[in-house]
């Protein structure tokens, strides 16, 4: 199941497996990350309530879409770095590299300008960081095939 040395069972596997880690963590930390956002869950139910069932899943397929392209591009980082090199370790270490170079600085900035809380930053970067780990760490157990 690969083209080129991706696999992309593991591609798969690293997306589900991160998608999977934002539901529990967002349902863990949803007070305090509804409190950095400015609102009540009072007011997100209300917000939630004039959807339509395909407005409302949006942000989780687009959550699930963006860990897929996420896990292409991290498999393709670490098939870059040469034969032999798509090991778990690597892939943790370029998921660091790759969340504090691009992810932790975008977010960091698009919270600043409109003054968001900086517990927003917290959270909602410390779930990316995580996302990244386990991709890296999934994409590179399974290895290039």
């Amino acid at each position: 199941m690969s083209f080129a040395g991706t696999n992309y069972l593991a591609i798969l596997v690293a997306a589900v497996a991160a998608w999977i880690f934002g539901a529990v963590y967002y349902m863990t930390l949803s007070k305090p990350w509804i409190a950095a956002l400015g609102t009540t869950m009072e007011e997100m139910n209300r917000r939630q309530a004039g959807k339509s069932g395909l407005a409302k899943g949006a942000p989780f397929i687009l959550s699930f879409v963006a860990e897929i392209v996420m896990a292409w591009v991290m498999a393709g980082v670490l098939g870059h770095l040469g034969p032999g090199q798509v090991t778990i370790r690597n892939g943790i270490i370029s998921a660091l590299f790759l969340w504090f170079g691009f992810v932790a600085t975008t977010i960091s900035v698009n919270n600043a300008y409109p003054g968001r809380k900086v517990m927003l930053t917290v959270i909602d970067t410390g779930h990316w960081l995580a996302v990244m780990l386990i991709i890296g760490a999934v994409i590179g157990a399974f290895g290039a095939r």
